[in-house]
């Protein structure tokens, strides 16, 4: 049986577009719903209690938040989720000691599913719901961030990280990573159980917008605005590229809210006259529209300093469009030869990098359209097939310790 903690997915029923994250648990929910028959759901409350939870209940949330993130904040979307999370809460209070049907013993020998770092770093709340279920722990860490890079995290993240690693390293008995960068910074002195298996993409088809923001050729930059993400760089050459070109420069277009500790990046944004009109931010987009402009965009800029996998690199090519980014391993992984990689410091190498891409033609993109087109993307089945059988093994190998290094992806044909 997989017991599998949703905590993080409850919490989130208030946003109406998800973030990476967000992607990984519903993709992780929607395949263990329609291929796990021996399922249950749990999720710790913010008062640090554990409540397993009936899985239909769980099942409309899932359904209800899956559409809502595809098609939008309509206003029958959101009572759809609102419902389904009362039901939700409501469950949570009466207990949650058994499984739908089956009694709390019937999760001996299960497994305790965790893919995102939601209550990672209460080690021991984890040891509880170990010891008194009997349940083995797998976990998934998405990236070491805030600490290899404490000055991109909010105050005080990098030491909850570490905490979060200690748990990991003290009671996991397998762990997931989305990369070989992650992995090998996760490596620590304990032998892990250790799966290194990249994401795949669930997204709409979309289409061709019916026309270009600010009517001229624009670039696209994905994701929550955050300091790690360097956005920065790209509002200081747009500020140029306004000066130099005046009405002929491209617009740029920035899809993700805006995070944490980005003082100068919203002074820039809010108060800079030249960027008014050519830097456009988009927050609350449904995925279908985030698709249709990434889909019309003279290329995805990616100019981040760390990332733990790259989302924005990967679906972006899915839907043929090239992307510039920066020279980190993550994305090498990902891309291969088919991006353009750069410095994240190197201001003139991606200035003229975007104007290069903004002509029409333009041998430089075309030169990567044709590169993109022997390009393979990682793919959920995959990744699935590989966690399976991990769990599987587990099951059958409980005691065995061993760390599985994968092979450096090639993702041309």
């Amino acid at each position: 049986m997989i017991v599998f903690d949703v905590s993080r997915l409850i919490a989130r029923a208030g946003r109406v577009t998800p973030t990476g994250i967000d992607r990984v648990e519903l993709a992780y929910a929607r395949h263990l719903i329609a291929g796990t028959d021996a399922l249950g759901f749990a999720r710790v409350t913010r008062y640090g209690r554990f409540a397993l939870l009936p899985r239909p209940a769980v099942e409309r949330y899932i359904a209800a938040l899956a559409i809502l993130w595809r098609d939008g904040a309509s206003m029958r979307h959101r009572r759809r989720v609102r419902w389904a999370i009362m039901h939700l809460r409501f469950a949570s209070l009466s207990r949650g000691r058994a499984l739908p049907g089956d009694t709390s013993r019937d999760t001996h020998q299960a497994i305790y599913l965790l893919v995102s770092h939601h209550h990672l770093e209460n080690r021991h709340l984890i040891a509880r719901i170990k010891n008194r279920y009997g349940m083995r722990f797998v976990c998934l860490i998405h990236d070491l961030i805030p600490i290899e890079f404490p000055e991109y995290a909010r105050p005080g993240q990098d030491a909850r990280h570490r905490r979060r690693i200690a748990t990991v390293r003290a009671l996991a008995d397998a762990v997931i990573v989305p990369s070989i960068a992650t992995g090998e910074a996760l490596r620590g002195d304990r032998c892990l159980r250790m799966l290194t298996s990249p994401f795949g993409v669930d997204l709409p088809a979309g289409g061709a917008p019916q026309s270009d923001p600010a009517e001229r050729p624009y670039f696209v930059c994905l994701g929550t605005i955050a300091p790690h993400k360097n956005h920065l760089l790209l509002l200081n050459l747009w500020r140029d590229f306004v000066r130099r070109l005046h009405g002929q420069a491209p617009a740029l277009l920035l899809i993700g809210r805006r995070g944490w500790e980005i003082e100068n990046t919203i002074d820039m944004l809010d108060r800079c006259p030249g960027l008014r009109g050519v830097v456009l931010e988009r927050s609350k987009l449904p995925d279908a529209e985030v698709v249709r402009l990434v889909k019309n965009a003279r290329a995805l800029l990616l100019p981040s300093h760390a990332e733990g996998f790259g989302f924005p690199l990967i679906e972006a090519l899915v839907f043929g469009t090239p992307v510039l980014c920066s020279d980190i391993p993550p994305l090498h992984e990902i891309g291969g030869d088919v991006p353009e990689y750069f410095d994240p410091l190197d201001c003139s190498a991606w200035r003229a990098a975007v104007l290069d891409y903004a002509l029409d033609p333009s041998p430089r993109r075309e030169a990567q359209l044709q590169r993109l087109a022997a390009w393979q993307p990682p793919r959920w089945t995959d990744h699935f097939a590989a966690v399976d059988a991990l769990i599987a093994e587990l099951a059958m190998a409980p005691d065995q310790c061993f760390y599985q290094p994968a092979a450096r992806p090639n993702r041309l044909r």
